[in-house]
């Protein structure tokens, strides 16, 4: 199945926030509300969209912060991990503190589990995951192009970490990485670039 995304930028720390949809049945959902939205609801209008879920890479603010917005205008269910749950209602884990904030948001709506759309990758957070749609992998804070995400706040594990991003680095080398901050790659430019490997 062919899917098509478009990418938001300019949320805090220059985080994404995708749109992904299946241009036949027209049905979307959003990955990590980071970013205001209004422009993301304006571009699903124009397209006729309708954006059936919220789903949460992982539950740091920057990726989160207008998560309530994105509910309201959509009407439509969030789904992250039972760790990123937890997260999402500890200002510390939820990394809201370094913004000057102390915010304890709602669980999510769904929990997602591990499966063929749904990849678990713990590291980066606790409960942190990537999306697989066809061809395109977002990876949130997972893997960047020529980088990956850092270990040292909340709940992160380095240990985890590597076992994620070796995970992703045995799959498809064509997929293309739609990551949380930046530039899209590929799986396989990552996996002979990144320099993880050195890590």
């Amino acid at each position: 199945m062919k899917y098509e995304y478009k990418r938001f930028t300019g949320g805090l720390l220059g985080s994404n926030t995708y749109l992904l949809w299946n241009p036949e049945s027209k049905r979307a959902i959003v990955i990590d509300p980071g970013n205001p939205a209004e422009e993301t609801e304006a571009f699903a209008r124009s397209l006729s969209l309708t954006v059936s879920g919220i789903v949460l890479t992982h539950g740091h603010y920057d990726h989160v912060c207008y998560m309530s917005e994105y509910k309201k205008l959509f009407q439509a269910p969030v789904l992250c991990t039972r760790p990123e749950c937890e997260n999402l209602a500890e200002p510390y884990r939820n990394a809201s503190v370094l913004f000057g904030s102390a915010v304890k948001y709602p669980p999510a709506d769904v929990q997602g589990k591990d499966g063929p759309v749904v990849l678990c990758t713990p590291g980066h957070t606790s409960g942190g995951i990537c999306i697989l749609a066809g061809q395109l992998l977002f990876t949130g804070d997972t893997l960047f192009y020529g980088n990956f995400g850092r270990t040292d706040l909340g709940d992160g594990s380095t240990a985890e970490l590597k076992r994620s991003i070796e995970r992703l680095y045995a799959m498809d080398p064509a997929l293309i990485v739609l990551p949380g901050h930046g530039t899209q790659s590929t799986i396989g430019r990552e996996r002979e670039e990144n320099p993880f490997w050195m890590f």
